[in-house]
């Protein structure tokens, strides 16, 4: 009888405990602030690459844009028709020779984009004369989500041509963008492009 009465005293005290333990829990708040943060970390942080790596690409797109302008400019006025390509960086020997070479003009576009935020080595550059503004050829430079580089050329035309400057660079990017890739190569890469169209001026 005694050991009856114990086990049910035992187990109401249990019962008890229990129902005050888990009133308890409900009442702490100690961890709310730590379980909140957790439940939006990662949405956050995704966010906020996201923003990151979208406005560095932008940046990167407007910076390579004015290097292209700059660059254009040399073919624009003749002065990569007429004269040798001097460097300002004393390690590098020019061809020497008149007009421009591709390599030449390669590097005068390398010259505009000091900084360190493109690698000049994997820059392409792609010059085209036309006779006519409706001749010029619109068509993207990707291919099966491929960069296509079959139709890179160097032509830099004469007075009163007109010539299209494009300079292409493969951007890596890191973050998905919530489903809004901004990678538009099969490698995971932007392809960033920057051209300029003009007359060329009556430079002779």
């Amino acid at each position: 009888m005694l050991d009856a009465t114990r086990s049910k005293f035992a187990s109401r005290l249990r019962k008890l405990m229990r129902g005050r333990l888990a009133r308890r829990f409900v009442r702490r708040q100690d961890g709310a602030a730590a379980v909140e943060f957790a439940l939006v970390a990662v949405p956050f942080l995704a966010l906020t690459f996201t923003i990151l790596e979208t406005a560095l690409v932008f940046f990167a797109g407007q910076t390579l844009e004015a290097a292209t302008a700059d660059a254009a400019r040399l073919i624009m006025t003749g002065q990569a028709q007429t004269t040798k390509y001097t460097s300002p960086d004393p390690n590098y020997t020019a061809s020497g020779s008149v007009p421009f070479s591709q390599s030449d003009f390669h590097n005068a576009v390398c010259d505009h984009l000091k900084g360190g935020l493109f690698d000049c080595a994997q820059i392409s550059v792609d010059v085209k004369s036309y006779s006519s503004f409706s001749s010029i050829s619109t068509a993207s430079p990707i291919v099966n989500k491929q960069f296509d580089t079959s139709s890179i050329g160097y032509v830099t035309g004469g007075p009163g041509d007109i010539v299209v400057v494009s300079l292409y660079y493969q951007w890596p990017t890191f973050v998905p963008n919530l489903g809004n890739n901004l990678a538009n190569l099969s490698n995971g890469n932007r392809l960033l492009t920057a051209t300029a169209v003009f007359r060329v001026e009556p430079y002779k």
